[in-house]
């Protein structure tokens, strides 16, 4: 099975909702075996939209990602980031691995 990534570009206009919605997330994704690689770090817009939180996460699975999101635990989240964010979100199942 291959893991799949879970990327997401965000302008926050929310600071506080935002908060909430990052707390309450970490654990949901967490719950579904997801893990951060990336959490607004620093970063250079090539092209596109520039948003200045970048996040990727890891998850064993497309499947695993694709029922993270949509679990009770982070649309409880989610609440707090509509209305609060602008968002593209995508999950993306990675490639295997060659030497």
């Amino acid at each position: 099975m291959m893991s799949a990534l879970w990327i997401a570009n965000v302008h926050v206009t929310d600071e506080d909702a935002y908060g909430r919605y990052a707390k309450l997330a970490g654990p949901a994704i967490a719950d579904h075996g997801g893990y951060f690689l990336v959490r607004a770090g620093a970063y250079e817009q090539l092209e596109g939209r520039d948003r200045a939180r970048n996040v990727v996460a890891r998850f064993p699975s497309l499947q695993a990602a694709h029922d993270c999101y949509n679990s009770d635990a982070y649309q409880q989240a989610l609440d707090h980031a509509r209305g609060a964010s602008e968002r593209d979100l995508v999950i993306v199942e990675e490639n295997e691995h060659r030497d």
